[in-house]
Formats: structure tokens, C-alpha cells, sequence
């Protein structure tokens, strides 16, 4: 039961994933539903070739909202500000995440400001704070997916949960949008039929609302129409449509379409989420909703490949933490999975390990797994090829000779160069890093020719050198072990790694077979530098750095900062625990110039350096709030260069400036996070070459 449960859930976030891509292309407001009809016609394929998908609003919600879980409602039930303290700590100020446009245009931008200046939720996001038309924008129903996931088979505390969560930010129809769908996610574990997950929905939202309404308007106009979508679409636009209702994206008319898309699909995943995306108004939204709802009712094996494999498993985001912003969807399902059997009593919360780990496991599954030939090489997924006779990743070679290369790998990097646009303004850091250790399980199953020759190797993104790390003759022997310690980049980070596959044989036999992956992993302790001179202004930051306030650049090799009221940077494994950074300050004009460790985002972490009136301090940002821990007298000045190490091993924090110890405290809140730089107050500082050690 637990495997189906979970497959469920990774067909469900597939399903969102594949509606957000698929609606995104064509949403508002340049796209109309005629202008889509007459363009496209039937959707039946995705209308746009992404190198790679950008971020997107209504995965960052799923994903970062959920945190609170982890960060907040340990010991109880979840409360709409656990959700909202989530909002805070993980969005940079007006960048990615959501629709920053406005406070009372956007109505989440609205609830975050109303929540920067002391408004608890969920006035935050109250009718009474805020206004009907605001408080009833579609948010309330686009960033609650995964509430429904972590609930299978439990709309009643789907709903529950998801409307807490819609509540920091939406009222009324907002908050019952959220309940509805929430519901319809968590009855589709045990349910096909899509009238009855409509009524499941239904039963949790009050039978008088305008958002009960209109679903049961579209299900009673399919009841005499079944036959016709696009005639429940004109009568949608007639009776319910954009000019009935206030604000961006009203909620109400995008409820009918989610509706219609469900009653309408006849039973198909694909013809769901594609009459969400020609229907018009808000197409990823509504598509994302039903592919989750279609996902977890008819699983992975209704989800057509075509609209599965340009998904490949992974999706970026644009939260506040570069390395939480690379995501493995197989990964992020069993993440979830373990999350619900915990909210179920089943088991505890589960711990982050902060390492790679792709087994292959889960139905199609490829960890986001590319070739750099496809002429060459394709990837597959084998249910019972892998070392313990599970799943495992087959790479077709396909004839093959001396001098042909094919590179296979996964990428725990990405650079502006390998998007095709700049949606909601992803940053990265790297999942990867030097001093880790990589290893992986091979097998060859040669058709024709003599053998072929594998090197594992690892990218300079800065460089894009390849760099290989030995290699060896692969023949029909069976599974063996490769393992490599990522080697130090001269400051670079690395943006591939796997292996090169050459051919080995002449060209009258040809190389013909698989190449079997399986058990990869990247762990260990990481040990980089990262060269200020090489990084590159992208997404209006600086890699490979999520910044947050502030404006950033790098200057004759130094990153440079200017803020008016406090900025930082972050960058890093999310999960590090004991570790050492290192890094050159010089202050050029205001007070607080520090390093910082066991960074969670925006509102917490333990940050050291150069404090006001002459002073050496350490701190700990709890709620947003910053504490002294320790501070000591030290005259620094202006203009001068000063080495600053900060080191955190268990609850012991230490700084040192130029090699000399100066201060150190003891606090244990903060276990784990990112590392970086940032400026306590007004002030412009310059930042050397950073060097993190983990311990």
C-alpha cells in the first residue's frame, strides 16, 4: 500500500509539473482563449520547446510553503502563521517566488508586505485587511497541490491544512478554492471517477459559496452537453467569465475551467490537463491544479511519454536557497510520502541528509539524467535490470566507433545559458562540490562490437572543461563499482557529472548495447573556493548566489555589495551542519560586514565579523530578528582588507579575524544551512575569494 500511495504522489507532482509547463506558454494576457484556439487549434503536445523549463509560481508555492512542516509545526498542528513565517524565510523581497506586483495589485505581494509590517496571519490575508476582489485572486488555490499529497485518502485534513495555508494570503472564495482542490488531490488516491473528486471537493467548502456554485453549474451544463468542452467554455465566459469579476485573476472563472477540465476529460490525464491549457485565463494554474488531481487518480502509467519525458524528473525553482531551487522530482515524492506518514502518526519526521542519492526506484524514473549526444545515446528507464533486480537507468549506444563520445550525467548546476527564458528569476547553487565523493554501479550489455570505454568525469562550468577521472574498458562482466572524489576546481564550481561513453570497436563492428546505471550517489564533505573574479551577473544575481535585498556585483575580483537597510548572500548545501567559511572583508562605508553559517533562508542563521562602534560580534537571525551571541572590542577600520574565518562545530561558534581567535558562543537552535556574506545595515563592502570547509 505504502508503494502505491507513494507512486501516487509522484504521479500527482508529475501531473502539476507537466500542467504548468504545458498552460505556461500560453497564459494571459497576451494569450486569449480565441487567440490559443486559432494558433493551436487541439492541444495534444507541449506548444514550446524549453532548453530547460524556468521556475514557475505555482511549483515555488507547492514546494517552499510546505517547509513550515519542517520548520515550524513540529509540535502541533499547523497554524496559518507557521505557513506564513515559511512566506518570509523563504522568498527574496521581490524577486521570483510569486507575481510581485503591487501591493493591492498582486495579492501576494500584498500579504507578504502585510506580513514584513507586523500583520499576523491570517489577517494577513484577510477580506477585512485587504478587500473582497483581492483576498479572492486565484492564489489561494494554485499553491496548495502538495497539502493534498501529504494527505492521501484524508480530504477532510487536506482541506483543513490547505486552507490554513490559503488563508496567509486569500479569504473567502481564495480560502474555499483551496479546500476544494486540496480535497479533489487527496480523494484521488482511492477514487477514478472525476465527478466523484469533484464532490468530494465540494463536500469541504460551504454548499452557498460562489466557488460551489460555479463547479456545479459546470457539472450540471455537463450533464446536457457532454459531448462539447468549448460549449461549456462559451457558456463559462458568458455566465461566470473575466468581466464579472475584480482584480488580475479572479479565482471564480478559473474554478469553472478546473471543473470543466475534470468533467470533460473523459478519464484521460492528457485530454485534462490540455482543455485546462486551451481553455484560456489562467492556463498553468488551472492545467497545474487538474494534472495533480488526474496524476494521483490514474498514475504514472496514464501519463502519455511525450508529455512525461521533456520533464525528465527535475524542476527549478526561485526561492531563497540556490541549492533547494534544483529539485529531483522521484526524490521530492518520497520526500512527501515520508512527510505524510509521519503527519499520519506512521513514522517520525524525516531528516535531510543534504546528499545525492538516485536509486532508480520509482516506475519511467531518470533523476533528471541527460546525454550530450542523442544521436549516439538515449536514456531509458529498466524496471528489472538493476543491481538488486529493481529499477535501474539504461543508456542505448547505438553504434559506436573509435573516436565517437557521448557524455551522460546529471547536472547539479545551471547557468542563464541553459534556460530559454528568465521566468520568476531562478538562482542556483550547486548540489555538488569538490572533496565529495561520487560512485555509481555499471553494467554493459554489448549486441555487437568488442567493448566500449567509459571515464567518469565532472564539468567546469567556467571553463566547461571536461575533466576526466581515469576510466576503464567496460565488457559483458557484470555490475562494478565506480568511485572518484570530485577533484578541487581552482575556484569553479562543476556542472555535470557522470560518465564519458566512447567507442571502442572499428568501425566495421560497431558498438551496439546499454550501459546500465544504478545506485548513484554524491556524498561526503565538501571543501571549494569560490572565485569572486569568474562568477557571472545572471537572474540579477551573482553566481552562485541567491542574493536577498541589496544590489550586488563583482568588482576587480571581489563581490560587492550596497544596501540602504541590511542584505546578504547565500550559497551552498541547505543541509551543511559543521563547517568553516572563510573570506576576505573590506569595509568601505557603514557597520556589520560578516560571514555567515547555518543560513535557513531569509529569517534565520549565524552570521560573524565586523560589527558597529568597534566591535568584533557574533550573531544568531532568529524570526528576522538579529541577537548578539558574543561581542568583543576590535577597532577595525575602513578601507582596510581583514581575513575573517567563522566555524561552526556543534553548538560552538567561532570567529577569527586574520588568524587570531576572537570570540566564540554556544547556541544549539541552528543545526544545519547555507553559508555566505552580508551587510548588516546601510553600508557597501567588498568580499573576497569565499572558502567553505565542511568538518
Amino acid at each position: 500500500m505504502n508503494n502505491q500511495i507513494l507512486e501516487k504522489i509522484y504521479a500527482g507532482f508529475l501531473g502539476m509539473n507537466i500542467g504548468i509547463r504545458l498552460g505556461a506558454p500560453v497564459e494571459p494576457t497576451i494569450w486569449t482563449y480565441e487567440r490559443i484556439q486559432r494558433t493551436y487549434g487541439e492541444i495534444t503536445g507541449y506548444v514550446k520547446d524549453f532548453i530547460n523549463f524556468a521556475a514557475d509560481d505555482d511549483a515555488n508555492g507547492p514546494v517552499f510553503f510546505l517547509r513550515a512542516l519542517y520548520d515550524q509545526a513540529h509540535a502541533g498542528e499547523l497554524t496559518a502563521q507557521d505557513v506564513a513565517e515559511a512566506w518570509l524565510n523563504y522568498a527574496r523581497e521581490g524577486v521570483g517566488m510569486f507575481w510581485w506586483g503591487g501591493y493591492g495589485v498582486s495579492t501576494e505581494h500584498t500579504a507578504y508586505l502585510n506580513l514584513k509590517h507586523g500583520v499576523p496571519a491570517p489577517r494577513s490575508g484577510s477580506i477585512a485587511q485587504n478587500g473582497q476582489t483581492l483576498a479572492e485572486q486565484i492564489g489561494g488555490q494554485i499553491f496548495i497541490d502538495t497539502w493534498g499529497l501529504v494527505w492521501p485518502g484524508n480530504p477532510e485534513k487536506a482541506a483543513e491544512y490547505a486552507a490554513r495555508a490559503a488563508s496567509v494570503s486569500h479569504d473567502g472564495d481564495g480560502i474555499h478554492g483551496a479546500a476544494f482542490m486540496a480535497a479533489c488531490i487527496a480523494r484521488a488516491f482511492d477514487e477514478d471517477d472525476m465527478a466523484r473528486v469533484a464532490e468530494e471537493g465540494l463536500a469541504h467548502i460551504p454548499e452557498d459559496c460562489t466557488y460551489a456554485k460555479v463547479v456545479r453549474a459546470v457539472e450540471a451544463f455537463h450533464r446536457a452537453h457532454p459531448g462539447d468542452w468549448r460549449l461549456c467554455r462559451d457558456y463559462l465566459e458568458r455566465e461566470w467569465g473575466y468581466d464579472r469579476y475584480g482584480g488580475a485573476c479572479h479565482i471564480i472563472p478559473n474554478a469553472g475551467v478546473c471543473a470543466m477540465a475534470l468533467y470533460y476529460g473523459n478519464g484521460s490525464f492528457a485530454r485534462i490537463v490540455e482543455i485546462a491549457a486551451m481553455a484560456g485565463w489562467d492556463t498553468d494554474c488551472n492545467a497545474g491544479n487538474v494534472g495533480t488531481v488526474a496524476g494521483v487518480s490514474y498514475g504514472l502509467e496514464a501519463i502519455p511519454g511525450h508529455y512525461r519525458a521533456p520533464i525528465n524528473d527535475g524542476i527549478v525553482l526561485s526561492g531563497i536557497s540556490g541549492y533547494l531551487n534544483i529539485l529531483d522530482i522521484p526524490n521530492y515524492a518520497r520526500e512527501l510520502h515520508a512527510l505524510s506518514r509521519a503527519l499520519r502518526g506512521e513514522a517520525p519526521m524525516p531528516e535531510p541528509t543534504g546528499e545525492i542519492r538516485f536509486d532508480f526506484g520509482l516506475p519511467g524514473s531518470t533523476h533528471n539524467f541527460r546525454v550530450s549526444d542523442p544521436f549516439f545515446c538515449r536514456i531509458a528507464h529498466d524496471g528489472g535490470s538493476g543491481v538488486d533486480g529493481g529499477g535501474c537507468l539504461a543508456v542505448l549506444f547505438d553504434r559506436m566507433q573509435r573516436g565517437d563520445t557521448c557524455r551522460v550525467y546529471y547536472k547539479p548546476f545551471y547557468r542563464r545559458a541553459d534556460f530559454s527564458d528568465e521566468r520568476y528569476s531562478p538562482v542556483f547553487s550547486p548540489t555538488a562540490y569538490p572533496g565529495q565523493t561520487v560512485r555509481m554501479m555499471l553494467r554493459a550489455e554489448r549486441w555487437n562490437g568488442e567493448s566500449v570505454y567509459v571515464a567518469p568525469y565532472v564539468r567546469n562550468t567556467d571553463s566547461g572543461e571536461i575533466v576526466r577521472l581515469g576510466g576503464q574498458v567496460i565488457t559483458d562482466d557484470g555490475w562494478r563499482e565506480i568511485e572518484f572524489v570530485i577533484p578541487d576546481m581552482d575556484g569553479s564550481m562543476i556542472d555535470e557529472i557522470g560518465v564519458e561513453l566512447s567507442g571502442n570497436s572499428p568501425a566495421k563492428h560497431k558498438d551496439l548495447g546499454r550501459l546500465l546505471i544504478d545506485e548513484f550517489s554524491v556524498s561526503g564533505k565538501a571543501r571549494y573556493r569560490i572565485a569572486m573574479a569568474r562568477q557571472k551577473k545572471e537572474f540579477g544575481a551573482v553566481t552562485p548566489f541567491a542574493m536577498d535585498r541589496g544590489a550586488w556585483s563583482v568588482e576587480d575580483g571581489r563581490l560587492c555589495a550596497m544596501c540602504l537597510s541590511g542584505c546578504e548572500a547565500v550559497t551552498g548545501n541547505y543541509f551543511a551542519r559543521d563547517a568553516r567559511v572563510r573570506v576576505p572583508v573590506i569595509a568601505l562605508t557603514g557597520e556589520g560586514h560578516l560571514a555567515s553559517l547555518r543560513v535557513q533562508g531569509a529569517r534565520r542563521g549565524y552570521y560573524a565579523g565586523l560589527a558597529s562602534d568597534g566591535k568584533a560580534a557574533i550573531y544568531k537571525k532568529q524570526r528576522g530578528a538579529m541577537t548578539a551571541l558574543a561581542e568583543a572590542a576590535y577597532p577595525w577600520v575602513h578601507g582596510r582588507a581583514y581575513a575573517l574565518s567563522f566555524e561552526a562545530a556543534g553548538d560552538r561558534l567561532t570567529l577569527s579575524v586574520d588568524g587570531r581567535p576572537l570570540l566564540s558562543a554556544v547556541d544549539a537552535d541552528l543545526a544545519y544551512g547555507m553559508c555566505g556574506v552580508a551587510v548588516l545595515g546601510m553600508g557597501r563592502t567588498l568580499f573576497g575569494d569565499l572558502e567553505f570547509e565542511e568538518m
